[in-house]
């Protein structure tokens, strides 16, 4: 039976051996590469941004990121600088590596696109669906992904997963897209920041975008949303097809009591942490599956995130 086959009594579909990433490794790069690299990030984007303004009106040009895949410009943002030098790390695009079976991506908060084109480059990436509220962003993800995507391979979805369907606002900030967030914890004023309305919709409406029977690993970066998501994710029917949920969490704002209930709920554990402090993101997969492929992870991990969220 090959590693995506659905093997279980629920229906479950089964996940790859996932990579496991060496914890020294992990602690060196948090503690200091990545350090330098959002240092690197900075400084060069403003050094980008004054050349920008020298050369005055010209096309948007694309470049190639540091994870391999090319990107319009977009040097006012800081959340494309990172994208650009590679700050995010590799964990991610490793785990989206791993996948040797056909899979859909569900990349939940997109951005710009940087890990829906990543998954693009996997030959057994079958479709992607990429979620982005805010109009700028969305219209630039649309761009992006044109230039790393197969004609119709690839959604860009101009709403949000959410509760329930219709407008909210969000606290946007343009000189960091990346942290627009439909919580409280941004500022509602100031240079750069602003609250505009965007389309919501629920797991239900979601649905109808999502493809076939494809097995789905789902990336979430929803800046405090996140117990939202995964509740309307694994809530639905489409939850036994989900292979694994990468998310970002951060314990000043993000509820994670209620993430790790709803994840235990669902039958899925927390096998890993990637980053130190109360900013981390975490890989969740189904419980049956980590008991072949990741013997290390089960409800120990999933009772110390409840205790450290």
């Amino acid at each position: 039976m090959d590693a995506m086959a659905v093997s279980t009594r629920e229906g479950r579909t089964q996940g790859p051996a996932w990579p496991v990433h060496d914890p020294a490794r992990m602690a060196r790069d948090f503690l200091f590469w990545r350090h330098l690299r959002v240092l690197r990030a900075r400084s060069m984007r403003h050094l980008h941004r004054l050349a920008d303004v020298m050369a005055g009106d010209r096309e948007r040009a694309v470049r190639r990121t540091a994870y391999g895949v090319a990107m319009e410009e977009n040097w006012s943002d800081r959340t494309y600088a990172y994208c650009h030098y590679g700050t995010y790390g590799t964990y991610l695009a490793d785990l989206i590596g791993a996948l040797d079976q056909p899979f859909l991506f569900l990349d939940i908060g997109a951005n710009q696109g940087l890990f829906s084109l990543i998954a693009a480059r996997n030959p057994a990436c079958e479709g992607i669906v990429a979620l982005e509220p805010v109009p700028d962003t969305h219209a630039r993800l649309t761009r992006n992904l044109a230039l790393g995507c197969a004609p119709g391979h690839a959604q860009a979805l101009n709403f949000g997963l959410s509760d329930c369907d219709g407008t909210r606002q969000i606290a946007t900030c343009t000189a960091h897209s990346g942290v627009a967030t439909l919580e409280h914890h941004r500022p509602s004023g100031g240079p750069g920041i602003a609250s505009i309305a965007v389309e919501m919709r629920t797991m239900a409406s979601l649905a109808t975008h999502l493809p076939g029977n494809l097995p789905i690993f789902v990336k979430i970066d929803v800046e405090g949303h996140e117990a939202t998501v995964i509740a309307q994710l694994l809530g639905s029917p489409l939850a036994g097809r989900v292979i694994g949920i990468f998310f970002e969490h951060d314990c000043r704002w993000s509820d994670g009591a209620a993430i790790a209930a709803t994840l235990a709920q669902a039958g899925f554990a927390i096998v890993r942490h990637y980053g130190l402090g109360r900013h981390f993101d975490a890989l969740a997969l189904p419980l049956e599956p980590v008991a072949a492929s990741a013997p290390q992870a089960g409800q120990g991990q999933l009772q110390r995130f409840r205790e450290h969220a």
